[in-house]
């Protein structure tokens, strides 16, 4: 019983605290989510880039992304990075939200350094996305950017903020993901070949593979369970390939 008290004298101390609490009386920094979106286009691994709308870098080309919607509701705190990060995936792309909710997104890091946003403090939560080629078509200017455009990684222009950095730390996220992970499936259409899969690898890894020793991988994931093969065949130059399907689970 003296716990019982003890404990619910301890919850309205906690109470009382919470409402007399002021976040404003001490600084704070504001909070981004960026998005690396990577895609095969042309048989070249590109990412998606904005044109800034707005200062600052008004001009520049950027990652898509904003700013994480807060309130200072203490009970209602606003949304969280996930759902910021598809949020934006969807106005800075036009995707409509089923097509954007379905993109496999991965949290690459926080970037936080002091002077990287010259408005004031800001940390940013980046993501990486891999597109499936079908849908990148699609995808087209949104919200306060006045472009949206695929660029080849070896084709970059000059990126607002530290988006240089971030690119760099989600390809590096990518490759380090690629053999344990089905993160590459994101990059093909439903169905592929081999030669297509193994392209894939090549161009994320940025070096050539031994199509031997990556066909042996291919089939032990079919061993596996992780692929299966789907029906009929891609046409090639010499002979119809068979096409294959991640087994999703």
């Amino acid at each position: 019983m003296v716990k019982k008290r003890a404990r619910e004298t301890d919850d309205d101390a906690e109470q009382a605290f919470l409402e007399g609490y002021r976040p404003g009386a001490f600084p704070r920094p504001s909070v981004t989510v960026d998005l690396v979106i990577f895609t095969v286009r042309d048989r070249v691994l590109s990412t998606l880039l904005v044109r800034r709308g707005e200062h600052p870098f008004k001009g520049r080309w950027a990652l898509p992304g904003g700013f994480v919607r807060v309130s200072d509701d203490r009970l209602d705190q606003g949304e969280s990075l996930d759902d910021a990060a598809h949020r934006e995936l969807a106005e800075e792309t036009g995707l409509d939200a089923e097509r954007a909710g379905k993109v496999r997104l991965e949290q690459v890091g926080a970037f936080g350094a002091p002077g990287r946003d010259p408005r004031m403090r800001v940390i940013s939560v980046a993501y990486c996305a891999l597109l499936r080629p079908t849908l990148a078509p699609l995808v087209r200017a949104g919200g306060d950017v006045d472009a949206a455009r695929w660029y080849p990684l070896d084709e970059l222009p000059p990126l607002a903020f530290d988006h240089a950095t971030i690119l760099d730390r989600a390809l590096a996220h990518v490759r380090a993901r690629l053999e344990s992970s089905p993160i590459a499936f994101e990059l093909v259409p439903e169905t592929f070949t081999i030669a297509e899969l193994r392209t894939v690898h090549e161009l994320v890894y940025g070096q050539s593979l031994d199509p031997g020793n990556f066909r042996k991988r291919f089939l032990r994931m079919v061993e596996e369970g992780v692929l299966e093969k789907a029906r009929g065949s891609r046409a090639t130059a010499s002979k119809p390939a068979s096409v294959y399907r991640f087994v999703r689970t």
